[in-house]
């Protein structure tokens, strides 16, 4: 697709240059980020959001605060005040936290060893997302029929959720390239409609047959046998394979295993978080309530109704099928460790 998620701009004043996606899909419009306020508010309110792209933005985010810094004569205290809001801006997300650790031991060095370093960032993740997409791909043609296949994604871990290609969507696009994609089954994903909004996007430009649905309705069509397969994203994964996914995702690992459908979860190794031992160590975010009582300004709830509004949920390991990574495939229901791909991604 021709846009990137996420990019650095050099100028006098540099910035990191966002595909706002709060406006999308009715708008293509970026947001240029020169300061720390700006990059942090921009998170929050999902103007950039998937995982990947958090790190991303993480790593770039420390270099730009080392230029606000510079520019307003920040002592070293407030420097690392700014970069720790940065870090914490989302909490589920393990990848934010991940991007700025991986660029922070090198802040001695100054600003272009930071930046050059957040760069790579970028490089690799695309990497790392092709050669999940095929793995997964690899595996699930291997345990289904030689027929185009029918896929259930929920949420939006396309190029929108990464720097370039995506996850679980990579793994529906390379699908797609070997003919093997009848219809995707796209949830609309309450209560910010990423699927319907993000996912059918990038689904429509890349000429993919889809259809959106209501997410109560995927249950029911997995279980009505119309879903061969469910791939999801992830925002962490704990050392025994518990996974937090956009919320609704455990719905769909508990018809997938009613139904015997294999539920599968695509998400590149930084998404791994081998300190947190299972998903009842994760914390999971508590959005506002306007998100589910209202929509586009609009109340859809009478006034001073409170809302429940966890960003995320955790699907037992025990429920999926496999973890797919750039490092290679887990597959929880027999292996629950995933510090055994614990080593250097395989180059090939």
């Amino acid at each position: 697709m021709g846009f990137r998620t996420v990019e650095w701009l050099d100028g006098t004043v540099p910035a990191v240059r966002l595909l706002d996606q709060t406006r999308l899909p009715a708008e293509e419009a970026y947001l240029d980020a020169a300061d720390v306020d700006t990059l942090v508010t921009a998170i929050i309110r999902l103007a950039v959001r998937g995982a990947p792209a958090l790190g991303a933005v993480g790593a770039l985010g420390v270099a730009l605060a080392l230029a606000q810094g510079a520019r307003e004569g920040w002592p070293d205290a407030r420097l690392r005040q700014e970069i720790g809001r940065l870090r914490d801006a989302r909490p589920t997300a393990v990848n934010l936290a991940w991007g700025v650790d991986r660029v922070l031991p090198l802040l001695p060095q100054g600003h272009a060893p930071v930046l050059a370093e957040a760069r790579r960032v970028l490089v690799e993740d695309e990497a790392a997302n092709r050669r999940l997409s095929a793995l997964g791909a690899d595996w699930l043609a291997e345990r289904l029929p030689r027929r185009p296949m029918r896929l259930l994604t929920h949420c939006n871990a396309g190029t929108l959720a990464t720097t370039a290609w995506g996850t679980a969507l990579g793994v529906v696009r390379e699908l797609h390239g070997r003919g093997r994609v009848a219809l995707v089954h796209v949830d609309e994903t309450r209560p910010l409609l990423q699927g319907a909004r993000l996912t059918a996007w990038e689904l429509a430009a890349d000429g993919i047959d889809h259809v959106v649905q209501v997410d109560s309705a995927a249950p029911g069509a997995i279980l009505r046998g119309l879903v061969d397969a469910v791939v999801i994203g992830a925002d962490r994964i704990a050392a025994n394979g518990d996974t937090a996914n956009k919320v609704g995702s455990v719905g769909l690992a508990l018809a997938c295993a009613d139904a015997g459908v294999p539920f599968v979860v695509a998400a590149p190794w930084s998404t791994v978080d081998l300190a947190t031992a299972d998903g009842t160590r994760i914390t999971i975010e508590e959005r506002p309530d306007a998100e589910v009582t209202s929509y586009g300004g609009i109340p859809s709830a009478p006034a001073g109704t409170r809302a429940f509004n966890p960003a995320f949920d955790v699907t037992p390991a025990r429920m999926i099928d496999a973890v797919v990574t750039e490092r290679g495939v887990v597959e929880p229901k027999t292996h629950a460790d995933m510090a055994v791909l614990d080593r250097p991604a395989d180059p090939s």
